[in-house]
């Protein structure tokens, strides 16, 4: 399912017009991004936690060159499945 997908699902369940769920999806998307740059988990009970993990500096390597690289430190979001998403 793409985002016009999901906007079109939006929309026929909840009954409202296209551009209606559009611009709910959209503020819902904006809300957990700014949620989440400021370091708070989201989480939708029934559906799942998003939170930020931060992931230590370490090395790896290149493997075109097989060198030893350095690979900086860096924060990512991961998602944790809640009861609806177990199948």
């Amino acid at each position: 399912m793409n985002k016009g997908e999901l906007i079109a699902a939006i929309a026929a369940k909840a009954e409202i017009s296209k551009a209606a769920a559009a611009k709910a999806l959209e503020a819902a998307l904006d809300a957990t991004v700014e949620a989440l740059k400021k370091g708070e988990a989201v989480q939708v009970i029934g559906f799942g936690t998003l939170k930020v993990a931060e992931k230590a500096a370490r090395k790896g390597i290149n493997p075109a060159t097989k060198q030893i690289i350095n690979i900086p430190a860096k924060k990512s979001v991961k998602f944790k499945a809640g009861a609806k998403l177990a199948f």
